[in-house]
C-alpha cells in the first residue's frame, strides 16, 4: 500500500479516491485505508473485484482490435493507476513503436504513471489534465507532439465517464474528440449501470457520496448515444463478457450486467 510518508502535496488520504478504489479492487497496493474501507463497502454489494477484472480484460481485447485495424497512436482518458495490460504494452503487440497518450489529473496518477508507463520511452506521455476539459488535453503540447490527429487515433474512456455528471455532459466530452478525430479514427468506452439491479445501484452511489468522485450509472440507451457519429463493430454496446470473448468462461462472467462495452470507428 502506498506509505502515507509519501503522499503527494495536494492528496488528503482520509478522503476516498475513486481511481484508488479502483486500484484495490484489481489487487493493487496503490490505495489508502480510506480507500479500502469505500472499497470494501462496494465489494460487499456484488463481485466488484471480479467485474473490475473484466473490465480491465476488456481493454486488452478492444486494444487488440483497434490496433488490428491499423491504429497505432492512442488516447487513454482518465487513465488510473498502472496495472497489467496497459495501452502501450497491448498496443505494442501489434504496433512495437505505437504512440500512447495518458491523461489523467489525480497526483497519485501522475507520479505513478510517470515513473511506471512514460519513464523514457519519448512515445508514451503521461498528461496531467481533467477529462472534464478536453481543449485542453487536445491542444496541450505534449498532444500535439505526440498524437497526429490527421491520421486515424484510438480514444479510450475505460470506467470514466461513468465518473461525470449529466451537467458536465460525457456526451459533449466525446463529441469534442470525435470532432477532432480523422475517419478511420475509434472510440473504445467503457460504462457502469445497474439497469439489472437499481436498488444495489442506488446503495453504491450512497457509499460514493463520501468519494472524490460521483457515480453515475447509466443505461444502454445513454452509453450507445455516446457513440453518436461512430460506427459500431460487432457486437454493438453489449455487457463486458459478451464482447467479443476470448474464454468460455467470460460469458458466464458474474456481475457482467454491470458495465456496458462498445467500440466504435468514424466514418
Amino acid at each position: 500500500m502506498t506509505n502515507p510518508s509519501r503522499v503527494p502535496v495536494g492528496i488528503n488520504p482520509s478522503v476516498p479516491n475513486a481511481a484508488r478504489m479502483y486500484d484495490y479492487y484489481l489487487g493493487g497496493k496503490d490505495n489508502f485505508a480510506a480507500d479500502r474501507e469505500a472499497a470494501e463497502k462496494i465489494m460487499a454489494l456484488g463481485p466488484s473485484r471480479e467485474i473490475c477484472l473484466a473490465n480491465r480484460r476488456f481493454l486488452g481485447r478492444a486494444v487488440r482490435s483497434v490496433a488490428n485495424l491499423g491504429i497505432d497512436q492512442f488516447i487513454d482518458l482518465g487513465t488510473g493507476l498502472p496495472n497489467q495490460n496497459n495501452v502501450h504494452e497491448v498496443a505494442r503487440t501489434v504496433h512495437p513503436e505505437a504512440h500512447v497518450l495518458y491523461v489523467d489529473y489525480d497526483p497519485v496518477v501522475i507520479v505513478h504513471g510517470r515513473a511506471l508507463l512514460a519513464g523514457t520511452d519519448a512515445n508514451i506521455t503521461m498528461l496531467d489534465a481533467d477529462v472534464r476539459d478536453p481543449g485542453s488535453i487536445l491542444d496541450a503540447p505534449e498532444t500535439k507532439r505526440l498524437i497526429d490527429f490527421t491520421r486515424p487515433v484510438g480514444v479510450v474512456f475505460l470506467g470514466v465517464l461513468h465518473c461525470l455528471t449529466d451537467r458536465e455532459d460525457p456526451w459533449d466530452v466525446v463529441a469534442t474528440f470525435r470532432d477532432r478525430l480523422a475517419p478511420g479514427s475509434a472510440l473504445v468506452v467503457s460504462h457502469l449501470t445497474d439497469d439489472a439491479h437499481p436498488e444495489v445501484g442506488e446503495a453504491a452511489r450512497e457509499v460514493y457520496d463520501d468519494v472524490d468522485a460521483p457515480l453515475v450509472h447509466r443505461s444502454r440507451e445513454q452509453v450507445t448515444r455516446m457513440f453518436d457519429g461512430f460506427d459500431l463493430i460487432e457486437p454493438g454496446v453489449t455487457h463486458v463478457a459478451d464482447w467479443r470473448p476470448e474464454e468460455v468462461w467470460e460469458t458466464e462472467l458474474a456481475g457482467s450486467e454491470w458495465w456496458y462495452v462498445g467500440v466504435g470507428l468514424k466514418p
